[in-house]
């Protein structure tokens, strides 16, 4: 079974960006879809991914993302 949730990713440290977008590659298959919003103003990256996974996929992978350097990542389950 599968959900579906939004993952909320903050990025600070812009050497982070790489390995953010080489973790969201390998889990490619689960993206509904991602919207980037770069703020130049703050100098952060605040990325937003809908996903539709196992739950154990989907804490997985905002796991990874958020034990990345300057990294912060929330995840919000659909009730579906």
């Amino acid at each position: 079974m599968t959900r579906v949730a939004v993952i909320s990713i903050i990025i600070e440290d812009i050497s982070s960006i790489e390995e953010v977008n080489r973790i969201l590659f390998d889990y490619r298959d689960y993206v509904i879809g991602r919207m980037g919003i770069p703020y130049k103003t703050k100098n952060i990256n605040i990325i937003s991914i809908a996903v539709d996974a196992p739950e154990d996929a989907i804490n997985t992978l905002t796991g990874k993302i958020g034990k990345l350097k300057g990294v912060s990542a929330k995840t919000n389950y659909s009730k579906v």
